[in-house]
């Protein structure tokens, strides 16, 4: 009579394979609450529900992983930038892209206030890479924001005698304020007033 095999031990601990996306979204959250330093190897693994070694072999370690999430966050969240950037004035443009950055940095559905800024909250040497990363990333916005200004001006939609560079770095410091003000308790009809007081100044 043939010996029995022996039955193997369950395999205790989570299964190695994971939904990416799914775990992108919970990384996501834990850096848009706490900023890239303030979160912790633990709080992201803990949140996507993985080990450390997973997280190292799906994404290469924790700045890698905030690079990630920091696409996903535009191709998501923040796609209301890509709308705005397509609208038919440039009047329009920047109206959207407050009123957007208001209504994101306001719903219950997120942390409050914006990844981008709530990652910048970085100050030790470690996080050098990261923060140039956040710069390079807003000059971009803001050269697609001038970009879409000088447009507008060559259309004859914006006034010859107003800078673009200006008006574009303008708005995007209106936009970073709003989510400043936002993480520190302002409602979105707060926001909203102050973005109606911003548009009055609105060049004609």
């Amino acid at each position: 009579m043939a010996m029995e095999r022996k039955k193997r031990a369950p395999t205790l601990g989570r299964p190695r394979s994971f939904d990416t996306r799914e775990a992108l979204g919970a990384a996501m959250e834990v850096f848009w609450r706490k900023g890239y330093e303030g979160a912790s190897l633990s709080d992201l693994t803990n949140a996507m529900g993985i080990n450390r070694p997973s997280l190292y072999a799906a994404f290469g370690g924790k700045e890698a992983l905030f690079r990630r999430v920091l696409e996903r966050y535009e191709e998501g969240p923040a796609a209301y930038v890509r709308q705005a950037l397509n609208q038919p004035t440039a009047r329009a443009v920047v109206e959207r892209l407050m009123q957007g950055a208001a209504k994101l940095a306001t719903s219950s559905k997120n942390p409050p206030g914006c990844l981008s800024v709530q990652g910048a909250l970085a100050s030790g040497s470690g996080a050098e890479s990261v923060r140039s990363h956040l710069v390079r990333r807003r000059h971009a916005g803001e050269k697609a924001v001038r970009q879409r200004l000088q447009r507008a001006q060559l259309e004859g939609d914006l006034p010859t005698d107003v800078s673009p560079d200006d008006l574009a770095r303008y708005v995007v410091t209106m936009v970073q304020g709003i989510a400043v003000q936002a993480a520190g308790g302002a409602t979105r009809k707060e926001l909203s007033r102050v973005i109606q007081t911003a548009l009055r100044a609105w060049p004609r």
